[in-house]
């Protein structure tokens, strides 16, 4: 539903913002766009998501969620660039716009977005919550637009529709260039904000019958569900130590973080170089 009305909702304010020749509201239709590809990413990637492992991906579809936000922060940023461009010519020969119409759209926008985001309040998955903070963004951003068209009705400064288009547009590129580098560090298995190796380093090696560990790596699937793997040596142990021992270590990987843990034991000059890439 939420998709469905930030979709209508867009075409009309493009439609409104060239009758009223308001640049605001052009780029505010920016805005609602790369909504409408988060949302439309999030609804189909959410029933994606759903599927679980398969023979061919072992680990799930989580990843493409990600993919489809770092795909719509390109599509922002090329439409934030745009927008600029047309905004800063305005800055120097500003053109009064339709300020009543403004009003009108504002005041619209405010009531479709702000029911989209309440349909979305509720949700609990990661996907429903980025959607309604993405929408409860708009929400702010028609109420701007609003305090805009009101100043230039009273006023007629036909300057405030270009700073309001310079603005917006500016928030977008700094969130979309934000979430862009978000997804680039997932795709490139960055060690997950908020994980410290080091620290981890030292609890895993506080573990009793444990003497070393290596090929430690932590990366992240989608941005929320953390993976990591190590390999630890240990003292001569038996069946039972061993899996006291790995327990701990699970916890230990738990409480720091870690949905998902791969634990390898080894014995003192065990060599597992092969096929290893440190």
């Amino acid at each position: 539903m939420a998709f469905f009305l930030n979709l209508a909702f867009t075409v009309v304010e493009v439609i409104g913002g060239l009758w009223t020749n308001s640049i605001a509201v052009l780029t505010d239709a920016l805005h609602d766009l790369g909504d409408c590809l988060v949302l439309g990413a999030a609804w189909y990637l959410q029933r994606v998501a759903m599927k679980g492992r398969d023979a061919r991906y072992s680990y799930g579809y989580g990843r493409y969620s990600m993919l489809g936000g770092w795909l719509t922060s390109l599509v922002l940023i090329a439409g934030a660039l745009f927008m600029l461009a047309m905004a800063v010519p305005r800055l120097l020969e500003p053109t009064e716009p339709h300020a009543m119409g403004m009003i009108g759209f504002a005041l619209f926008g405010l009531l479709m977005n702000g029911l989209a985001a309440w349909r979305l309040h509720g949700g609990t998955t990661l996907n429903e919550r980025g959607a309604y903070l993405h929408l409860l963004e708009d929400v702010l951003g028609w109420a701007a637009v609003l305090i805009g068209a009101i100043i230039i009705h009273f006023t007629g400064w036909a300057i405030v529709d270009p700073l309001l288009s310079v603005a917006i547009s500016s928030y977008i590129l700094v969130n979309a260039v934000g979430t862009l580098r978000k997804g680039t560090g997932i795709l490139m298995q960055q060690i997950p904000p908020g994980i410290d190796m080091d620290q981890l380093r030292e609890r895993l090696l506080a573990i009793p019958h444990v003497l070393d560990l290596h090929d430690q790596h932590i990366w992240t699937l989608d941005g929320s569900f953390v993976i990591h793997t190590v390999h630890l040596v240990v003292e001569d142990v038996d069946q039972q130590q061993a899996a006291a021992l790995k327990a701990e270590a699970r916890h230990t990987l738990l409480h720091a973080g870690v949905h998902h843990a791969t634990i390898e034991l080894e014995w003192p000059g065990e060599d597992c170089t092969a096929g290893t890439h440190d």
